[in-house]
C-alpha cells in the first residue's frame, strides 16, 4: 500500500481525558445551566474506554501510508503514547483554535478550525477517536486524482434533534451560495453516480426542488481539503466565529458538514459509495454484531457507538477490547 504519485495525506483524530482532574474542573466550572440529561451532554460524549491504542495500532497495519497524525487534545496524552514518534504531531486546542473561545467542549467548534493546524497536509481525513480501520486501507479509499472520495446524495432531516436542526444551519449557508439546479445539471454523473445504488432515490425525488436538502451523513473517516476549509472561513467567517462561542453543542452551530457539503457543491469530490465499507453500531442496541465485525474484518472502517444507557456496559466493552485485541495484539510504533 506504498504511496505512488499519490499528494501526501495527514489524519487527525480528536480525543479527550474525562477523568483529567483539570479537564474535569472545567467541565464542570462551564457547564452550569446546562441541562446534562441527555446524551447531547453526558460522559458518553468524552468518556474514553482504552481503545485508543488500538486505534493507533490499526492505523500502523492498515494505513503506512499516511504522512502524519495530528493528535488534538485540550494538551492531554496518554502516558503510553511515544510523543518523540517521527509520524505524530500533539496539537493543542490553543494551538489552533482562538483564545477567546477556550476551553471547548463542543466538537462542532473543535472541527471548524482544522486547516489552521500547524503543517496540516493540503489533504487530510477526520477521524473521531471512535472510528477504527481495521482492515487495509489504500490511500485511494480516501483521495483518488487527487480529490476526496464522497457520496452525493440527500437524505431527509426532520430537524428534530440538536443535531438535525445543526446541518440545516449547514444547508441554509450552503443555498446562500450554490444554485441547486446548476450544482445537478454541472455534476449530473457525481450526483446520481450508479455505485450509489438505492442511496440516489431520495436525490432524483427533490431534484426538481429548486433549494438543496441536507445530505447524506455517514459517519464516517471523512476526506477534506484544507482549501476547502479555508474557501468556506473566506465565505462564511462572521458565521463561523459568532457560533464559536459555543463551548457545548448549541443548536445554532455548523458542523464539518458544512465543509463536506461545500466540497460537494464546489464539485472538488470523486464519486465513491462510501456506506460499502464503512459501518457504525450503536452499543447500546448492536453490541454483538459490532464484536462479530470487527473480529471478522466485514468492514475497512467500523465506528464503535458509545451511550450513557448501554446495558452491562462493563461486559460489553470487555467484549470490544477482547475484538480488538484479537486483530492487534501487538505494540504499535506509537507505544512506548
Amino acid at each position: 500500500m506504498e504511496m505512488q504519485n499519490t499528494p501526501e495525506i495527514d489524519f487527525v483524530i480528536t480525543w479527550v481525558d474525562m477523568n483529567d482532574p483539570a479537564w474535569m474542573a472545567d467541565f464542570r466550572k462551564f457547564k452550569t445551566g446546562i441541562d446534562n440529561s441527555t446524551n447531547q451532554y453526558s460522559e458518553a460524549r468524552f468518556r474514553d474506554y482504552g481503545f485508543l491504542r488500538y486505534w493507533f495500532r490499526a492505523v500502523e497495519k492498515n494505513a503506512p501510508w499516511v504522512r502524519k497524525i495530528h493528535f488534538v487534545t485540550c494538551g492531554q496524552k496518554p502516558q503510553w503514547l511515544d510523543t518523540k514518534h517521527p509520524k505524530l504531531h500533539l496539537v493543542d486546542h490553543k494551538d489552533y483554535i482562538p483564545n477567546e473561545f477556550l476551553p471547548v467542549f463542543n466538537s462542532s467548534l473543535i472541527e471548524l478550525y482544522f486547516h489552521k493546524i500547524e503543517g496540516i497536509a493540503d489533504r487530510f481525513v477526520y477521524f473521531n477517536d471512535d472510528m477504527y480501520m481495521i482492515a487495509p486501507t489504500s490511500p485511494e479509499r480516501f483521495f483518488k486524482d487527487g480529490l476526496p472520495c464522497d457520496i452525493a446524495a440527500f437524505r431527509f432531516n426532520s430537524g428534530a434533534s440538536l443535531w438535525a436542526k445543526c446541518l440545516k444551519n449547514n444547508i441554509r449557508l450552503i443555498n446562500s451560495k450554490f444554485d441547486k439546479k446548476e450544482v445537478l445539471s454541472r455534476d449530473r454523473d457525481k450526483w446520481f453516480a450508479e455505485e450509489y445504488g438505492s442511496k440516489r432515490r431520495l436525490t432524483r425525488v427533490l431534484q426538481p426542488f429548486n433549494r438543496f436538502f441536507t445530505l447524506k451523513v455517514p459517519h464516517n473517516a471523512n476526506a477534506y481539503l484544507k482549501q476547502t476549509y479555508e474557501e468556506v472561513w473566506a465565505e462564511f467567517g462572521k458565521e463561523l466565529t459568532e457560533v464559536s462561542v459555543n463551548r457545548f453543542r448549541s443548536e445554532n452551530d455548523y458542523t464539518q458538514e458544512l465543509f463536506r457539503t461545500w466540497q460537494i457543491c464546489r464539485s472538488n469530490f470523486t464519486p465513491y459509495n462510501v456506506y460499502k465499507d464503512t459501518r457504525m453500531f450503536p452499543l447500546l442496541t448492536r453490541p454483538k454484531q459490532a464484536v462479530e465485525a470487527i473480529r471478522t474484518q466485514s468492514h475497512k472502517l467500523v465506528c464503535i457507538n458509545d451511550n450513557i444507557h448501554i446495558r452491562n456496559y462493563e461486559a460489553v466493552m470487555k467484549e470490544i477490547e477482547d475484538a480488538f485485541e484479537s486483530l492487534f495484539p501487538e505494540k504499535s510504533s506509537f507505544e512506548l
